[in-house]
């Protein structure tokens, strides 16, 4: 994500220390969706896709976007 507005040399978070687990700063998957259409210029909130009739967001309710990486 170098260049798409994330902080440059930035760790977020620790791992152990086989580098397997997280320790700390643990990110979910809607999290960085979020955070990438966010950096794309589109507001997740308002992304949505039609399926079954209704219409689902793309990082549901729980996706937020990481602002501590964002340079």
């Amino acid at each position: 994500m170098a260049g798409g507005g994330v902080r440059g040399s930035f760790m977020h978070g620790e791992t152990d220390k086989f580098g397997f687990r997280p320790v700390s700063g643990k990110v979910y998957l809607l999290e960085l969706h979020a955070t990438i259409v966010f950096l794309l210029g589109i507001d997740h909130e308002k992304l949505t896709a039609r399926t079954n009739s209704v219409d689902r967001r793309l990082t549901n309710v729980h996706g937020h976007v990481l602002r501590n990486i964002i340079a």
